[in-house]
């Protein structure tokens, strides 16, 4: 890591390729033996390099903007064929890319969307294959923000009224129903939750078969959860045969082509964000250290009082202290840990913060008109620069100088 950020400077993300593909391989052996596609939840991390990495290995992608697709497509046109697209809002210029690409399916979450999509495909002379995401009313305990399985989320098609609207829509000629999709959440870390899920949408299957409306895969959503915490163990792969069993036992055999779409599980603990002790400061009682990374480059510790391991690169002798690892934005919220006890650290030491590879570069911002930090991709002992840092230039090439 020293050697990376002395090349490439910091604040700076690196990822682990290795990392990624074990966790992908984890899915192949839990699923063995069962029709299935890992579509990665790209909002993730939409880095080209980690989304020609998984394309190289038969990965799909379940994006939730055109901007996704075209980030897929420019990877690879043929992905296209292993694209889900979600998202409750897509407009009919995204349709329409969708629909020119020919993606796999497209997971839709109002009878209105159903209605734009059918008339987006007639103009395009296009069949569009479709699953209606179903809210299945599941409670699954996380952080209530990323939370959508419930009546009062904004996500889906409530469950008792999907089998209405399937009906309606097989009448249409542009419109072919194909699967059944749930996500019920982000950062799950029990499997229950899960198979209660698929045992309610096993139910309304069974029953769009009896219909004649021949369904042909179920879309488990993502959401399986990691530990951000040093104190608790984590066996990913206990927890992806954990969630294959519990899902697979309440789909009750029903033959279908399984579609996950993990995310964070792929991605999280690849990644790190390094960054430069600036300095250390004391005010009354409190000891800040201040990095130059802020929570405009990694904002999950502002926005959802996420913990995130924050580990010296440089073990120095004199025991720990309690601090507050700050970063230089103009706000309050500007933080990454507070009363954390630490090793003691000083001016000019680099600290890594872990598990930074889901939701960190891609919810980054130029708040402050900060440039975005440069990102690596480590392949065995060869690392790459898939992202250069931003300049000022960057920021301001958009904009339009009334002067």
């Amino acid at each position: 890591m020293d050697s990376l950020a002395r090349k490439f400077g910091t604040p700076l993300y690196v990822y682990s390729a290795d990392e990624i593909l074990g966790r992908l391989d984890m899915f192949a052996a839990a699923f063995k033996g069962i029709d299935h596609l890992v579509c990665y939840s790209v909002k993730a991390n939409s880095s080209l390099a980690i989304l020609q990495l998984l394309n190289g290995r038969g990965a799909g992608f379940d994006i939730v903007s055109g901007g996704e697709l075209q980030r897929v497509l420019s990877v690879s046109r043929e992905a296209a064929e292993r694209v889900v697209f979600s998202g409750v809002g897509k407009t009919y210029v995204e349709m329409d890319l969708a629909l020119d690409a020919d993606i796999l399916i497209f997971n839709v979450e109002s009878a209105a969307e159903l209605t734009l999509l059918a008339e987006r495909a007639k103009k395009k002379r296009r069949l569009a294959r479709f699953a209606l995401r179903v809210n299945p009313d599941v409670f699954a305990e996380t952080h209530p923000y990323i939370s959508t399985g419930l009546r009062e989320h904004k996500f889906g098609i409530d469950i008792g009224a999907a089998r209405r609207v399937y009906r309606e829509a097989a009448t249409s000629r542009w419109l072919t129903p194909v699967g059944v999709s749930v996500h019920i959440g982000s950062q799950i870390r029990s499997a229950e939750p899960f198979g209660a899920a698929m045992g309610r949408v096993a139910k309304l299957v069974r029953e769009l078969r009896t219909d004649g409306i021949q369904i042909e895969s179920v879309d488990a959503g993502g959401g399986l959860g990691i530990e951000y915490r040093a104190e608790y163990s984590f066996r990913p792969l206990e927890k992806v045969t954990e969630y294959a069993a519990a899902m697979t036992a309440t789909l009750g055999g029903i033959p279908v082509r399984l579609l996950l779409e993990p995310g964070r599980f792929l991605v999280a603990q690849s990644g790190a964000l390094v960054a430069r002790v600036l300095y250390v400061k004391k005010n009354g009682k409190k000891t800040f250290v201040v990095t130059d990374a802020g929570m405009n480059d990694l904002i999950r510790p502002s926005l959802y009082q996420a913990h995130h391991e924050i580990v010296p690169l440089l073990r120095r002798t004199g025991g720990k202290r309690v601090v507050d690892v700050v970063g230089p934005v103009c706000e309050t919220g500007d933080f990454f840990a507070r009363d954390r006890e630490l090793p003691r650290l000083e001016q000019g030491d680099l600290v890594a913060i872990l598990d930074a590879g889901a939701y960190g570069m891609s919810l980054s911002s130029n708040y402050n008109t900060r440039p975005r930090p440069a990102e690596v991709l480590v392949e065995g002992r060869k690392a790459r620069l898939i992202r250069r840092r931003e300049t000022i230039q960057d920021l301001l090439g958009p904009e339009v100088n009334l002067g």
